[in-house]
């Protein structure tokens, strides 16, 4: 079939040879391996096969056509080809939204398979999506976020779940942070960013000394850790730090803090050595970096604590923490996403003050690194202002944008230096006004929450260092060898291999016919289990 096509005033197709310029169009598309062609409305399939037939060289490439138009997706399943329509590098779908398309792509080809998105424009299809490029950039940046996932899993995955089992014996000690409840008081929640320094000092000329103690003032304050040196500073005293980083340089936001009766929130996988710097009680949270089958064991017979998303940026967790803890509004200051160039983060706070220390003749208060380095670009804040941003902190703002904006009609924000986080900004005295509403005042634990026993733990300790064992038995010929066991014995002790860079963010294993071949990868990767296996057996002996 060749005819010409319009749809609600728009020419899609031209009367004169559709197929012919279609395919000659198809002919000048750059094929790239690595890349996600987005095909908006593609009709009748007009110029798809030379298309792919030009990407039959290029097999981690695909085509994804898109057509939300009930009347024209009818029309592209009931007229694409035979050989279109079971062409694996080839995908047709209805939706439009960019997380459902995300969620599309990884189902249909998988995570990290792509690079870049190219939009194709084969016919007139494209004047249908007046958003097609914001969708074509928002696609790429989710493909840029899931190499970045994998590229931090990679860096950083063996420190998580290390830190993960080292924490595991809290479990019984202390409470999930579902078991705290603020009920319906007002929470303001503080990141450390370069805003923080003009909220507090409007929340001390409005509050006066009242703000500083948890009893007298008429709201709750959660902040992130790296916030809590400048609190103190000012004698304002958090009702709830929240602790999320799992490496060493997280101590720096707790020197000379030892002792300070302030409660924490810790994530189970936070560098374990921060859980006793503070003295007001710990509460236990737990998001899951990747997915792995210890979660699901610990979850089965309860060794988790509350779970939450994988947020990445400890202003975002701690903005979800404060979600659940009350019913009431939620106004955060501090959090950020932005810099100037004399101010990355609030007074007092570790960077500010290792800042300070190193001005001297040479090196000044200015941070000029930071502000024109190479990824830096200028963006406008709340207020109207120039500031300065990058691609990581681009990512946690829009990040935040998608987990709240919408969603939570309690979460506001305070104007200030910060990027627009999505949902409504307050001034000052609006902020205020809706502190001062204070809700039902109790602090408590949830008294129905129960906390697994001692026992429980080392059941399921003995259980790991079984598997472990039995699976370095295998690798030294200790034990007789079972492909069918071995292949569940990786599967289940997927920690192990998790973080490697050719298998991180991904759940692709060699399958049980690969490990009886044996081939040079096979065998790279079984030795690269082997040595993993014996720091995670002292580990869990510990």
């Amino acid at each position: 079939m060749e005819e010409g096509f319009s749809y609600k005033g728009k020419t899609l197709l031209s009367r004169v040879d559709p197929a012919g310029k279609a395919e000659r169009l198809a002919d000048t598309v750059p094929v790239i391996d690595k890349t996600l062609y987005l095909c908006p409305s593609p009709l009748y399939g007009y110029g798809l096969e030379r298309l792919l037939s030009r990407l039959g060289q290029s097999p981690n490439s695909a085509v994804l056509c898109i057509e939300p138009e009930p009347e024209l997706y009818d029309i592209s399943r009931e007229h694409f080809s035979e050989k279109l329509k079971h062409n694996r590098q080839l995908g047709l779908t209805n939706i439009c939204d960019a997380a459902g398309l995300c969620a599309f792509i990884r189902k249909e080809w998988g995570s990290r398979v792509f690079r870049r998105v190219h939009v194709l424009r084969l016919n007139g299809g494209w004047q249908l999506f007046p958003d097609l490029n914001n969708l074509a950039d928002t696609l790429q940046r989710e493909i840029a976020l899931d190499w970045g996932n994998a590229m931090t899993l990679a860096k950083l995955g063996r420190r998580y779940i290390r830190n993960a089992i080292r924490n595991l014996p809290l479990i019984p000690k202390h409470p999930p942070v579902d078991a705290l409840s603020f009920d319906a008081e007002p929470v303001l929640t503080l990141g450390a960013g370069p805003s923080l320094d003009s909220a507090l000092d409007a929340l001390e000329s409005r509050f006066g000394e009242s703000c500083h103690e948890q009893k007298t003032r008429p709201f709750r304050i959660v902040c992130v850790d790296t916030c809590l040196p400048a609190l103190r500073e000012r004698g304002i005293r958090p009702d709830l730090a929240i602790i999320l980083e799992s490496q060493h340089w997280n101590l720096d936001d707790f020197t000379g803090l030892s002792g300070w009766d302030v409660p924490a929130a810790f994530d189970l996988s936070a560098l374990p050595r921060s859980a006793v710097v503070l003295a007001g009680g710990l509460y236990l949270f737990f998001t899951p970096w990747t997915q792995l089958n210890i979660f699901k064991r610990l979850g089965a017979v309860g060794l988790l604590p509350t779970n939450l998303p994988p947020l990445g940026s400890v202003g975002l967790s701690a903005a979800a923490i404060s979600m659940r803890l009350t019913q009431g509004v939620v106004i955060t200051a501090g959090i950020d996403f932005s810099f100037s160039m004399d101010a990355y983060h609030a007074r007092s706070t570790p960077g500010h003050l290792a800042r300070l220390r190193r001005q001297n003749r040479f090196t000044g208060l200015l941070n000029a690194g930071a502000a024109f380095g190479q990824s830096v670009f200028r963006a406008v804040s709340k207020t109207g202002s120039r500031v300065f941003s990058n691609p990581v902190m681009r990512n946690y703002r829009d990040l935040f944008e998608k987990q709240f904006a919408g969603s939570s009609p309690r979460l506001f924000d305070i104007a200030g230096s910060g990027l627009p986080l999505g949902v409504k900004t307050l001034s000052m005295e609006e902020a205020f006004s809706l502190l001062t509403d204070s809700g039902q005042a109790i602090n408590k634990e949830n008294s129905a929450s129960k906390r697994p026993g001692a026992e429980k733990l080392r059941c399921f300790t003995d259980e790991e260092i079984d598997r472990l064992l039995v699976l370095r038995g295998m690798l030294t010929g200790e034990v007789p060898m079972d492909y069918n066991s071995l292949a569940n014995l990786i599967d289940e002790c997927d920690y192990l291999w998790a973080h490697f860079p050719d298998y991180a963010a991904s759940s692709r294993r060699p399958d049980k016919a690969e490990l009886e071949a044996g081939s040079q990868t096979v065998v790279s990767f079984l030795n690269r289990i082997r040595v993993e296996i014996d720091p995670f057996l002292k580990l869990w002996y510990n």
